[in-house]
């Protein structure tokens, strides 16, 4: 699964997050913070070692219906997941 940060978006407004390169103390503040920075129509996609059930947990909780969650992968090395922000 391969996947490289970046804070540019490609042409769909697709912004690249790989938590895998962020220190696992500062992941949530980190995921929480680019989120916020979303405008309506734009996604973040998720590269991750894990998929990561509690940290959805806590984005519905907090966005609830103003974030769509797709997955699109999962393999044993981890997963990719686009956070599209209403």
């Amino acid at each position: 699964m391969g996947g490289c940060a970046s804070n540019h978006a490609n042409s769909v407004g697709i912004y690249v997050f790989d938590a895998r390169g962020v220190a696992k103390r500062f992941r949530h503040a980190a995921i929480f913070g680019a989120l916020d920075s979303l405008n309506p129509g734009e996604t973040m996609r998720f590269y991750n070692d894990h998929n990561p059930l509690p940290l959805l947990d806590q984005l519905l909780a907090r966005f609830g219906s103003a974030i769509d969650i797709n997955y699109v992968a999962q393999e044993p090395a981890g997963v990719i997941i686009d956070f599209k922000m209403r």
